[in-house]
C-alpha cells in the first residue's frame, strides 16, 4: 500500500521521510532486544515441549524443570537489557506529566541515573553468583550439567542492562534528538 504525499507549509506536496539510518549504537540495542525475544521463545518452547511430552508420552525431559527456572531467569535479565534504554516499560509518571519540559528532562537523568546505579550494583552482586557457581560446583540434578553458564548469561544480560543505561543516559544529557521517544526529543 502506497503511504500517502504530506503537505509542506508552503502548500508543496513531499513524500514521507524514509526510515532512518540505524548508526552501531542503534543496531546493538536492536541487537539486545532480539536477544531478548529469543530467550523468550527458548522460554516458550521449553515449556511446550515438557508439556506434550508429559501429557501425550508420559514421558519427563531430564533436567527440564531446572533448565526452565535457569532460562527464566535468563529472560528476566535480558529483559531488563531490552527496557531499559527505551524506557517504555510501566512507569507511573504523574510528577513527570505536570512538569514542564525543562523539568521533565531532569527528572529523566536523575531517573536514568539512579537505575543506572541499581542496576550497576544488581549487576556486580550477579557476578559473586556466577563465581559462588563456579567455584562450589552446582550441578543439575538429572544430569549434572554445571550451572553457572546460565548464571553468566544472564549476567552478560545485567551487563547489557547497564551499557544500555549508559548509553540512554549519555543521549539523554548530551543528544536527546536521538532518543527514539519523541516526547524526549522535544523537551531539548
Amino acid at each position: 500500500m502506497a503511504q500517502p504525499l504530506d503537505i509542506a507549509p508552503d502548500g508543496a506536496l513531499a513524500a514521507p521521510p524514509g526510515p532512518a539510518r540505524k548508526g552501531p549504537m542503534d543496531r546493538f540495542i536492536d541487537g539486545i532486544e532480539w536477544i531478548a525475544a529469543f530467550f523468550v521463545g527458548i522460554v516458550a518452547l521449553n515449556t511446550f515441549t515438557a508439556v506434550v511430552m508429559r501429557k501425550f508420552f508420559a514421558v519427563t525431559i531430564p533436567d527440564y524443570y531446572n533448565f526452565g527456572q535457569f532460562m527464566l531467569g535468563i529472560l528476566i535479565f535480558w529483559g531488563i537489557a531490552a527496557t531499559s534504554y527505551r524506557g517504555t516499560h510501566i512507569t507511573v509518571d504523574l510528577v513527570w506529566a505536570n512538569a514542564s519540559p525543562k523539568y521533565q528532562r531532569w527528572i529523566d537523568v536523575f531517573a536514568t541515573l539512579v537505575l543506572l546505579f541499581v542496576v550497576t550494583v544488581q549487576t556486580w552482586t550477579l557476578f559473586d553468583k556466577v563465581r559462588g557457581t563456579y567455584n562450589d560446583h552446582v550441578l543439575t540434578f538429572d544430569m549434572h550439567m554445571p550451572t553457572w553458564p546460565f548464571f553468566a548469561v544472564a549476567w552478560a544480560g545485567d551487563v547489557s542492562a547497564v551499557l544500555l543505561i549508559a548509553i540512554r543516559t549519555y543521549r539523554l544529557i548530551f543528544h536527546p534528538d536521538e532518543m527514539h521517544d519523541p516526547k524526549i526529543a522535544a523537551t531539548e
